[in-house]
């Protein structure tokens, strides 16, 4: 290191050699010595490494991180470290790219049962249990893909009922409402607000709510605000700071949302 910011300083003319070398305590033939071998095979080596590794980042499309330069590096016969490699890309001034996990889960069904908007977007409630609204949230785990659905009182701000499942099919928002109902039995004609999704406009769940006294309401096509601010609602936020990891942070723990006593073609009974 010394023999280094020697070379360096005496390249810039900064101080003369002599100088240098007696005040770092070191002999002014070694430092000559160091700049005629030249660079050592580790660093030759290193600078080998940067220009297949620029070469793969150009290669691989999507900003390849250290660990796919490094799986590229192997199948090549390259023999080197992960750590080193993630050095050499930071020396290089290289990053990957680490897009968020991503699950679509408003999917369009083809014979939808709508229902008209009996919120717009007036997120709030005099009254306990006169208004719910209720979404479909994701998290990535060991396992897989983990499905949430909650149901949310706007006169608390509290989750009433919730279901977790492994699909998103619609017995998974039935669960989550009938959940809610079986805590919540002076329901009886309580709004229920959703976004379009199929599982929402689906005949199964259309039936669930008619049996069980339940008023569906929907929001608006092309604006994902209508449902979402449901959450935001709750946590006092705009609906630009919300998504999937906000609203699974929302709904733990829950607020005492038993599991429903229900079976299909059954209303809920406490």
């Amino acid at each position: 290191m010394k023999y280094a910011a020697i070379a360096d300083w005496a390249g810039d003319k900064q101080y003369p050699v002599t100088f240098m070398c007696a005040h770092l305590g070191v002999a002014r033939q070694g430092s000559y010595r160091w700049l005629a071998a030249g660079p050592s095979e580790r660093d030759r080596t290193d600078a080998q490494l940067i220009t297949q590794i620029r070469q793969i980042h150009t290669d691989l499309q999507g900003h390849p991180g250290v660990r796919r330069i490094w799986a590229e590096l192997v199948v090549r016969g390259v023999r080197v470290a992960r750590k080193r490699v993630w050095r050499l890309m930071r020396a290089a001034g290289l990053q990957g790219r680490h897009p968020r996990p991503w699950k679509r889960t408003t999917i369009a069904g083809q014979r939808p049962i709508d229902a008209p908007d009996l919120i717009g977007q007036d997120f709030a409630a005099a009254q306990p249990d006169t208004r719910w609204v209720g979404d479909i949230t994701y998290v990535a785990t060991v396992d897989g893909w983990v499905y949430t659905a909650t149901v949310i009182d706007l006169h608390s701000r509290k989750v009433v009922g919730y279901a977790v499942a492994d699909h998103l099919r619609t017995s998974l928002i039935v669960e989550a409402l009938a959940a809610a109902l079986v805590t919540h039995r002076s329901a009886a004609g309580v709004i229920f607000h959703s976004d379009r999704g199929c599982q929402y406009t689906s005949n199964e769940f259309a039936t669930f709510c008619a049996e069980n006294g339940v008023v569906r309401s929907m929001g608006r096509r092309a604006t994902c605000f209508d449902c979402e601010t449901g959450f935001v609602a709750r946590a006092g936020v705009t609906p630009a700071t919300t998504g999937p990891a906000g609203a699974l942070a929302l709904i733990c723990p829950p607020a005492r949302a038993a599991r429903p006593r229900w079976r299909p073609g059954r209303a809920v009974t406490s």
